[in-house]
């Protein structure tokens, strides 16, 4: 998809979103969506695309690293728990608890008894989320293996962007076999009617994106809330620029 045509129909749905955010604030609504996927999937652009337009104040990224030994120690959902959103906020997961599924039962982080016993405690710790009011929404970015290797080349070759390129994405790559089985036993285990996974095709991240952000829109309530009425009076003054006029600029230090 070009540019100019991504950016021609973003904008209304991004303006959708501004509304969203104020139906959360006037409704006191919390929402979580994780994105998850492959890595080069796109889920930074995605994330990026949602929040873009919103108050960070009210719009939070949580992108978590490398649990530390006191986590380690911690009941595995509980460092994912404290950024859970409050009344009126969304929480955007770029990448979530389902990492124990994924990365860490596929790069042997994890042991099979830790991922067995996520795969049984996950239902219910989401149910518990929803039974108690957040609308909670979870996608797959869903990619082939020829663009998973195509992205990974670019970051490689951009040096704007090769601080993507991890130790654990280069290893990924001879497990793409791995990382499937691995999803499709997440999926079996975790798709349910309260949390139902959602499949997005991002082979096409700009029309992967829109797609996601339209879905996410359309799944929520009626987020119709008109902007608050704002008067704007004329100034009782001349502006300080006219009274004054300009400073005197600083001195050149560059020679």
């Amino acid at each position: 998809m070009k540019r100019k045509d991504y950016e021609r129909l973003l904008e209304p749905m991004q303006e959708e979103l501004v509304g969203m955010a104020r139906w959360l604030k006037a409704t006191g609504a919390r929402v979580v969506v994780l994105f998850e996927g492959r890595d080069t999937a796109g889920k930074g652009g995605a994330i990026g695309a949602v929040s873009e337009r919103l108050n960070p104040r009210q719009c939070h990224v949580v992108a978590l690293g490398t649990p530390t030994d006191r986590e380690r120690g911690e009941w595995y959902f509980q460092r994912y728990v404290q950024h859970l959103p409050t009344a009126g906020e969304i929480v955007l997961f770029d990448r979530s608890w389902y990492n124990r599924a994924g990365v860490e039962k596929v790069m042997g982080f994890a042991t099979e008894d830790q991922v067995t016993q996520f795969l049984v405690q996950v239902p219910t710790f989401e149910k518990m989320l929803t039974d108690d009011g957040i609308h909670l929404l979870k996608y797959w970015l869903a990619t082939d293996q020829a663009q998973q290797e195509e992205r990974l080349r670019e970051r490689l070759d951009d040096p704007l962007k090769r601080w993507k390129l991890s130790p654990i994405d280069l290893a990924a790559r001879e497990r793409y076999e791995d990382y499937t089985e691995a999803r499709e036993r997440m999926f079996e285990a975790s798709h349910t009617v309260w949390a139902p996974w959602t499949l997005v095709d991002f082979n096409d991240q700009k029309q992967g994106r829109l797609t996601l952000i339209r879905d996410l829109l359309d799944r929520l309530p009626d987020t119709m809330v008109p902007p608050p009425e704002i008067a704007f009076p004329p100034l009782g003054h001349t502006p300080l620029v006219e009274r004054y006029g300009a400073l005197k600029p600083l001195p050149d230090f560059t020679g």
